[in-house]
């Protein structure tokens, strides 16, 4: 039998529409919905990749235990038995702390990970809780919470209305948006142009972004805060601030304007590489134009001032008066789930209640930072790690120090998986759950919708039949283990106990979603109580997705700062802005090392399916030819690439579109360790760059890894 179905991509924030038809439970074609409400027929080469996913032969679609140094494969009752026996002693000897969870970027697309995780984690009761936040957004939530009030209440640039759009550290053409959810970035950028807006990318390398842009300024990386306090400076020194519509819903203006004082052009254009009177005129351009939006990403939060970087695009979208305005920088309000829906039903923000036990690094959005894990496992005392769980992540491939952290993993004494494949570090594991390919289970984007450029909501219920258990189902069985009821716990109960406890705080009677189950019913708790009054049968009668219009003004009712205002100075974050002063002395390190996107890429896991390796995605070191002719390196060469942390062997590219002392290496490959299975990846194994990033090196505030701007030295292989 042949059967078309309408699904919502998960492999990316796009959220894209596909049209995907299955015969005898085969994938058999993928396409873009022309129907879909948001991306309008839009598809990119991973969503087109699903097919392969499904297909591959090294995921895995049984439990795997090891014994005696061995992977074999189990029943799901063995596999919760093996649990069942270690972890819960464990919790009993050394306590809730003993237990750490690290949760990858796919858990952000995997709805069960994402609505039952939490009831994991609460369950264990640790401290020591993860996420690939603090190697990738979590600056942003820093700053956002600081100046609204809600981590989550982050600005999107309003692409689709904008004349001018600054982009700083982001490659959306490539990345397909990034906090920023918004399908056919290509067709919006252009849009702009046509009709006569302006865009501007900020970014060491000339990216595919940047080549499709009006001008491109090529930065020193890491010195992404140098330059928007620059800006802020300009608008001060040239009397061009203008609140517009914000005025009276902002305070700490005038603290701002002595902060940014001494980031004059002059100063700042010789460490950033930008000349001063392209300062000026950027700032300049920025306040004239009518509606304009600053928008940045991974490059400016995966830095040394990341958290600084953050705060300054919003300093900026506010000085312009283009905060909360049509074509500025506006908050979405999402069908459900979102925090910063409702007026008056939240507390303000507040970072450190926490700190890791080794190094006294503060938590931030209720995660510690992952740079030290490798710490709490390797050093002993009181609190020690010694027990992992990861969910959907990679972070010996992902994280800092990538190689110590593999050092460390070893040294557990019980670690559990649940994952799709036997990876880089699930290979460490004692115990390995898989659970269904992205198909087989409900869908709906509880994170990526208050992410998005339009308000929208699409609901995939599974088209696929599986006969692995759902993330969710998986996760409650692992509470009913950690919470002493077993690995044969009622889990009807346990889901009844979670649904009643979510229809409460959302105020919705249990009995009218009392005929769904798991991730579904939470789902309908959340739109039913959400501002648009639909119920989840709205959506599954809407199979191409609803659009509930373009973003909307929502000062001031959005705020949750203890003024009621935008406080614009927070002392949380301007407490750092002295260490950014000291920069403006500092000497150029003579080579730094930065990622870089690729179309067909999102996360390591996707480096095992055929067709995503293929082409342009390549791990190659890019080097300037420049640099290139002083190290005597030809293209296709190997340099050997070192820092404090380790040392990688890479075939160099030679291109001028890195600016000179950078060099570019993809981040997500390494795929050459023994133990996993992934035999398309280890064909095209490339270098695990993360074995160069440095875990002591962090943004101050968020405890954000460095990724961006890491200190190294090149010369030739050999």
């Amino acid at each position: 039998m042949v059967t078309t179905e309408y699904v919502t991509c998960p492999l990316c924030e796009a959220t894209c529409g596909l049209e995907v038809t299955i015969a005898d439970s085969r994938i058999t074609a993928v396409r873009g919905d022309k129907d879909d409400v948001f991306s309008k027929g839009f598809i990119c080469p991973k969503g087109a990749a699903l097919g392969a996913l499904h297909d591959d032969p090294d995921r895995l679609r049984a439990p795997l235990v090891k014994r005696d140094g061995e992977f074999v494969e189990v029943s799901w009752d063995e596999a919760f038995a093996e649990i069942d026996r270690r972890l819960p002693a464990i919790i009993e000897e050394h306590g809730a702390n003993a237990v750490a969870g690290y949760v990858g970027n796919p858990g952000a697309h995997n709805l069960g990970s994402l609505l039952y995780g939490r009831v994991l984690w609460k369950a264990i009761g640790t401290q020591n809780f993860y996420t690939a936040g603090s190697v990738d957004q979590v600056p942003k939530h820093f700053s956002s919470g600081y100046l609204f009030g809600d981590a989550l209440s982050i600005p999107i640039p309003d692409v689709d209305r904008t004349d001018f759009l600054l982009i700083l550290g982001a490659n959306p053409l490539v990345s397909n948006g990034s906090l920023l959810t918004a399908p056919d970035m290509r067709g919006r950028l252009k849009a702009i142009r046509e009709r006569g807006g302006t865009i501007v990318v900020v970014d060491p390398r000339r990216t595919r972004t940047a080549e499709a842009a009006d001008r491109h300024l090529s930065i020193r990386p890491g010195t992404d805060a140098l330059l928007l306090a620059s800006l802020a400076a300009v608008l001060f020194a040239e009397n061009l601030v203008r609140l517009r519509d914000l005025d009276g819903h902002v305070e700490g203006v005038a603290e701002v304007r002595e902060l940014v004082a001494p980031f004059h052009p002059d100063a700042v254009a010789p460490v950033v590489g930008i000349a001063a009177s392209d300062i000026r005129e950027l700032a300049q351009e920025l306040a004239a134009a009518e509606r304009a939006a600053v928008y940045g990403r991974i490059g400016t939060t995966t830095q040394s001032f990341g958290t600084l970087a953050s705060w300054l695009v919003d300093v900026l979208n506010v000085l312009t008066g283009n905060l909360d305005r049509e074509g500025g920088a506006m908050f979405p309000l999402a069908v459900g789930g979102q925090t910063n829906a409702t007026p008056g039903r939240r507390r303000g923000f507040v970072h450190g209640r926490f700190r890791s036990r080794v190094r006294g690094l503060p938590e931030v959005f209720g995660e510690l930072p992952v740079a030290t894990l490798a710490d709490e496992i390797q050093t002993p005392g009181e609190g020690q790690v010694r027990a992992l769980i990861t969910v959907g992540g990679n972070p010996c491939v992902s994280t800092p120090n990538a190689g110590r952290l593999s050092v460390a993993l070893d040294e557990l004494d019980f670690m559990v998986s649940l994952d799709v494949y036997l990876n880089e570090t699930t290979r460490h594991a004692d115990v390995i759950l898989p659970g269904p390919v992205p198909l087989a289970r409900d869908h709906f984007d509880t994170v990526f919708y208050q992410l998005s450029v339009r308000n929208v909501a699409h609901w995939t219920p599974a088209v696929l039949e599986t006969e692995l258990p759902q993330e969710w189902q998986t996760l409650l069985r692992l509470v009913g283990v950690v919470t002493g009821q077993g690995p044969n716990a009622d889990m009807a109960a346990l889901d009844d106990f979670v649904a009643a406890t979510a229809a409460q705080r959302a105020g919705v009677d249990p009995a009218d979603v009392a005929d769904r189950r798991g991730t579904a019913r939470l789902v309908d708790i959340m739109v039913r109580s959400g501002p648009y009054g639909i119920t989840l049968a709205d959506l599954e009668d809407a199979p191409h997705g609803i659009d509930f219009g373009p973003l909307k003004r929502r000062i001031p009712d959005v705020l949750a700062t203890a003024s009621g205002k935008i406080e614009l100075a927070p002392p949380a974050i301007t407490s750092d802005v002295p260490r950014l002063v000291a920069e403006l002395d500092a000497a150029p390190t003579q080579f730094v090392l930065i990622g870089r996107r690729q179309l067909s890429s999102n996360n390591s896991w996707m480096h095992n399916l055929a067709p995503l390796v293929r082409g342009a995605n390549k791990c190659t070191a890019q080097l300037h030819p420049d640099d290139a002719d002083k190290l005597g390196l030809a293209d296709g060469a190997l340099a050997k690439i070192r820092s404090r942390t380790g040392t990688v062997t890479v075939p160099v590219e030679i291109t001028d579109t890195v600016r000179p002392g950078v060099v570019s290496i993809p981040h997500g490959w390494g795929h050459d360790v023994p133990g996993t299975r992934g035999e398309v990846a280890r064909a095209h194994a490339g270098v695990n760059s993360n074995l160069l990033a440095d875990e002591l090196l962090l943004d101050t505030l968020s405890g954000t890894a460095v990724l961006n701007g890491i200190p190294i030295e090149v010369t030739a292989a050999g």
